[in-house]
């Protein structure tokens, strides 16, 4: 059965392919951080966007559930939908809420929120040293996030889910938790909704 859309694949292994690249590039003192670090920034802005307007397993408001459902499904007294399970859920929003406030404050760094509006009132020094230390403090911690988002999927496989084939394939084995109906939106509204998360990226090395 159909759970992943191709836009929600191409956005997963894209942000794996660069978050690598920006840890590589990071720690190397590499030119090519910036400009990696728009282009993730760019996917964040799609992915953020496509979380309300994007397939039923991409919308936050379909996967991500209350504590008690968790705990529930933690508990196995519940089931989890297609997509993403109750705790993946909260995951994948903490996973983008920090690679989000990376991109931020990288943006900061480069000097690339200077000319933003008003940026002298609410861009201080003492808000910039904020930023930097959480730029070097989550660059330390989300190799930690991304290991234990490595821990569920082999769990998951060894409990015979395979989650990398279905992100590769988009398909996944039927079962009792999956329902027979999802809505799926177009590639056409992907390629939109990229668009726009684009050129809010563009507005920004403009302004800079």
């Amino acid at each position: 059965m159909k759970i992943w859309d191709l836009s929600a694949r191409i956005y997963h292994w894209l942000q794996a392919t660069l978050f690598c690249l920006l840890l590589a590039s990071g720690f190397s003192g590499k030119d090519a951080h910036i400009p990696l670090g728009l282009m993730l920034f760019t996917l964040i802005m799609w992915r953020l966007i496509w979380g309300i307007v994007g397939s039923d397993t991409s919308r936050f408001t379909y996967f991500l559930r209350s504590p008690s459902s968790v705990l529930r499904y933690l508990r196995g007294k519940e089931n989890a939908k297609a997509g993403h399970n109750p705790l993946g859920g909260w995951m994948v929003l903490c996973m983008i809420g920090t690679l989000l406030l990376q991109c931020i404050s990288g943006l900061a760094l480069a000097g690339l929120l200077d000319n933003l509006p008003f940026s002298d009132y609410w861009l201080t020094d003492s808000v910039f040293a904020a930023l930097e230390g959480i730029h070097l403090l989550l660059a330390n911690g989300l190799p930690v996030l991304i290991a234990l988002h490595l821990g569920a999927i082999l769990i998951y496989k060894l409990r015979a889910k395979p989650l990398v084939m279905a992100m590769l394939t988009g398909y996944q084995k039927e079962t009792r938790e999956t329902p027979h109906t999802l809505y799926f939106a177009s590639n056409a509204r992907a390629l939109l909704v990229l668009t726009v998360a684009g050129f809010v990226t563009i507005a920004i090395v403009a302004f800079a």
